[in-house]
């Protein structure tokens, strides 16, 4: 969470008097104060509530909540001659995209120039990942000429007079001697060209995400006249950066004039974009949630508050969630907003008309013995990803294609894992630079595609135990050990016949039998995956479906 700190007396000009009342509101719309004195009040902001992170921002939301309601209306003005700029497409694998906006009618000084480079770096530390996903540039209009280029230039070839700078620097030496460039010169490692924003006049505004020009983006109280641009890799945290900032600017008074982006595929893109999103939702959904009965009226009146606009359209209820709350991603989102509007407060606790005795779950109890008796041996147990891609299980499973697929993925990782090795090798190739040997295992789930066609999702799920070890010198036989420890201390007789699999060495891999069920194999790994791997270790693993045990009486 973030802690902010405003000036009392300027907070007191916009949300009035701050008394133990008012203190209680502050805190009761989630946002706990801190620490109050004379002349500041210091308040936590959660991550997920980026657009609060400024002192306009923050009031504004709080006077909504303090029942001056209603949805924020932005007036976005259309382009004006020259208000665009064109992406180079040789920025493809470095950041593709940007979204700008240019603010007009500021009257600034130096408290205004301080929250908004205030807020700027707030938002690079938060939505921003620290400029990995977005940075941000802020620049007085007034000191260059539009149209603008975002383009992408060799190192070598990039110079020109850095902030905080007595001498013109190359892209290099930006990054090996300007503190910021030292700061996120990691952000550009191996980049084959870096980005810049030029003007009509070949000026160079900035070099994101690292630094700006000082000829040409330093904002000062003369400035009355901004651009604004934001750039990186996703166009999602993009806007909501910019809306965001550009909320607190409308807030002093700016007037915001949207820009014609021509991206790397040539389309045109019109920024910023300020209309309200549409969410449906049930209102039952809700009363289920917060177990309150509410009306429509009551449920308008409570987003209302939250500064969530509401319509009933052909019988269906639709949230018109601001572009800069980047909080509001589902309906159940919704009734947390309509929950700190009613009051936490106000809510009555009711006692269950039910009696239960509470114990473990079976399952996790069984899963936890498991995890103590191979911690025992000196196991480390490792936790990763339900999701993997489809590179990663070919490493091993080099003819498999029944892959779980994840419709609309935001990373490479886009299908369900079928098994717990393929995550467990991953790891000891990333760790081949730590000491030997090394000895993980996971218990977690895989899936499969349900051929019985008894699950509502078409897809299985399993519990399965992996063991693996890797160093020099290891074998079959050190982990059948460990293997025979288990299952001693669980009480349970198994056999191991040999077997046949591509992904262990033949004549040294085998099926793990309890009774006449086959639970798992066993075995060291085949060359062939070692190298897919670069694990240049002997390796043995082994793999178990642990629902025979979850259903047994143990």
């Amino acid at each position: 969470m973030t802690i902010l700190t405003f000036n009392k007396s300027e907070l007191e000009k916009l949300i009035g008097k701050i008394t133990p009342e008012l203190e209680k509101r502050i805190t009761n719309m989630g946002t706990p104060i801190e620490e109050v004195t004379n002349k500041e009040l210091s308040i936590e902001v959660f991550p997920n509530r980026p657009d609060l992170l400024s002192l306009r921002n923050f009031s504004k939301a709080f006077n909504q909540y303090n029942k001056k309601s209603g949805l924020v209306k932005f007036n976005v003005n259309p382009p004006e001659k020259n208000y665009s700029i064109s992406v180079d497409k040789n920025l493809a694998e470095v950041r593709p995209y940007t979204v700008c906006a240019i603010v007009k009618k500021l009257k600034l000084d130096y408290s205004k120039i301080l929250e908004i480079i205030d807020i700027q770096e707030k938002l690079h530390n938060s939505i921003g990942r620290k400029r990995k996903k977005v940075a941000i540039g802020i620049y007085p209009l007034n000191k260059i000429s539009l149209p603008i280029r975002f383009i992408g230039k060799k190192p070598e070839d990039i110079k020109f007079l850095p902030l905080d700078s007595s001498k013109e620097l190359t892209g290099n030496q930006i990054l090996k001697s300007h503190p910021k460039g030292r700061d996120y010169a990691h952000l550009l490692k191996d980049a084959p060209v870096y980005p810049i924003f030029i003007d009509a006049n070949d000026e160079i505004l900035s070099m994101p995400p690292i630094i700006n020009s000082k000829k040409t983006g330093k904002v000062d109280e003369s400035t009355n006249e901004i651009f604004i641009e934001c750039s990186g890799n996703n166009l999602y945290y993009l806007n909501k950066a910019l809306n965001i900032l550009l909320f607190t600017l409308s807030e002093m008074g700016g007037k915001i004039y949207s820009m014609e982006v021509k991206g790397i595929d040539k389309k045109t893109l019109i920024t910023p974009d300020m209309k309200p999103q549409n969410l449906e939702f049930e209102i039952s959904d809700i009363e289920k949630t917060l177990g309150v009965k509410f009306t429509e009226k009551d449920i308008k009146k409570y987003l209302s508050q939250m500064g969530i606009g509401y319509e009933s359209i052909n019988g269906k209820s639709i949230a018109l969630v601001p572009q800069y709350r980047v909080d509001i991603l589902h309906p159940i989102d919704l009734s947390e907003e309509v929950a700190i509007s009613y009051g936490y407060e106000n809510f009555v606790p009711e006692i269950a008309d039910i009696s239960t005795t509470g114990e473990e779950d079976k399952t996790s109890k069984l899963k936890r013995t498991l995890g103590d008796i191979l911690a025992g041996l000196g196991l480390l147990e490792t936790s990763s990803y339900h999701l993997t891609n489809k590179k990663n299980i070919r490493k091993m499973h080099f003819d498999f294609n029944d892959f779980i697929e994840v419709e609309n993925s935001k990373t490479n990782r886009d299908v369900l894992r079928m098994d717990l090795l393929t995550n467990s090798l991953q790891i000891l190739s990333e760790n081949s630079n730590s000491a030997y040997p090394q000895k993980i295992f996971e218990i977690g789930r895989v899936f499969s595609l349900d051929e019985s066609k008894t699950s509502e999702t078409g897809v299985k799920e399993e519990e399965h135990l992996s063991i693996s070890i890797v160093n020099e010198g290891v074998s079959f036989t050190e982990l059948k050990q460990i293997l025979d420890y288990l299952f001693m201390m669980l009480n349970i007789p198994y056999t191991i016949e040999n077997t046949e699999n591509n992904n262990y060495i033949n004549g040294r891999a085998g099926k793990i039998f309890v009774g006449p069920v086959n639970v798992g194999y066993i075995g060291e790994i085949a060359p062939r995956v070692l190298k897919n791997w670069k694990i240049r270790m002997p390796v043995v693993s082994l793999e178990i479906d642990l629902d025979f045990l979850f259903s047994s009486n143990l």
